[in-house]
């Protein structure tokens, strides 16, 4: 009796363990999109700015080498576009999420439609809000500190006019500054991050002209155009917010005739121009002595960063505390959201600005 007891008891226990390993799976698979294979949804603002198809292009590498299923969807800037790109994702039982929203503010709302079945998201590029990260644990941000990219640019402009001091007599600087769309974290903080790195590099800046040209090459060379008419003689310095509106402002300049004939000072024109991104049409431009410096925004870090979380998330059941592509979560809140508040610092993944210059831009110029 006793041995049949024991054989009993064992076989129960198989059983209860097959049940419960068994559950997991199922949950591991609906987490998934109900099945063994891992389904993400990359729901990215618009593609036609260049850090974005680069960020995009990772994720679709990262997803061949995986074996991950991706569903990329491009909002093209359109709100509207991006909430029914989500919801038909939802349907078609996607749960697992990368995104690059199309505002901010979308975060909210986007969280609580995957907060409801039982998603996870990780965000980059365009920071989400507090409140968004504060909705769930399963909730991320994989990205990088714009006041960083700011400041990282104004030391490069200090370190240019130490150097060259008669182009910046008093230390005045006379800029032309181009920014990106408005309402954007990166807009306002790498504006932030450059005034202060000048500042703190005894530097006065004063605006000759300051406009947005929402982040298009464009759009940055008809503004440029038209300050050159207006302003000829008045300023010293041309930055843009990123690189594509940065070569626009080179190709305007070129255009109108502000070159030289060398570029002993790391530029043919004849004012430095800074953008931000690294991206290789930019460069590829440094390397023609014509853009005078950029700062690297990561595409591959943060995209690589993003994919790990979730990627690791689908396969285990758990992110939350673990290191992503190298990274681990924040511990130390900084100024900019939502990596100022205590409550999801441990949400957030801060992947590096890198300056890029003269010295070092061979290492990302791509062979």
């Amino acid at each position: 009796m006793k041995r049949i007891t024991l054989v009993v008891g064992a076989l129960l226990l198989s059983c209860t363990l097959l049940f419960a390993a068994g559950g997991q799976q199922q949950q591991q698979q609906q987490q998934s999109g109900g099945s063994s294979q891992i389904r993400v949804t990359a729901l990215i603002r618009n593609l036609n700015e260049q850090f974005v198809k680069d960020y995009s292009e990772v994720l679709r590498r990262l997803a061949r080498e995986r074996g991950v299923e991706l569903n990329l969807q491009d909002a093209n800037n359109a709100q509207d576009t991006q909430l029914t790109q989500l919801q038909t994702a939802i349907n078609q039982g996607y749960r697992l999420f990368i995104i690059i929203p199309v505002e901010r503010d979308l975060s909210e709302q986007m969280n609580k439609m995957i907060n409801d079945v039982g998603g996870i998201a990780a965000y980059s590029n365009v920071a989400p809000t507090v409140d968004s990260l504060k909705i769930s644990k399963n909730f991320f941000y994989a990205s990088s500190p714009e006041t960083v990219a700011g400041r990282y640019q104004g030391d490069i402009i200090a370190d240019y006019f130490d150097k060259y001091p008669n182009k910046a007599p008093g230390k005045a600087l006379n800029m032309l500054y181009i920014r990106g769309m408005d309402g954007y974290t990166a807009t306002k903080f790498r504006e932030i991050g450059m005034q202060a790195a000048l500042k703190d590099r005894g530097y006065a800046v004063k605006y000759i002209a300051a406009d947005t040209a929402n982040w298009a090459p464009d759009q940055a060379q008809q503004k440029m155009d038209a300050w050159l008419a207006a302003y000829k003689g008045q300023f010293n310095v041309v930055v843009a917010q990123n690189d594509g509106m940065a070569l626009g402002a080179v190709e305007s300049l070129i255009a109108n005739g502000y070159t030289k004939a060398n570029a002993d000072d790391g530029t043919v024109l004849q004012f430095p121009v800074l953008g931000v991104d690294a991206t290789q049409d930019a460069l590829n431009s440094m390397n023609e002595s014509k853009l005078y410096a950029t700062v690297l925004q990561d595409a591959v870090g943060q995209a690589t960063t993003a994919f790990d979380v979730i990627y690791q998330y689908a396969s285990t059941g758990s992110i939350l505390g673990k290191v992503a592509n190298g990274i681990s979560p924040a511990t130390q809140t900084t100024e900019e959201a939502p990596a100022d508040d205590p409550a999801v610092i441990g949400q957030c993944y801060m992947v590096p600005f890198v300056p890029v210059t003269k010295a070092n831009y061979r290492d990302y110029l791509a062979k």
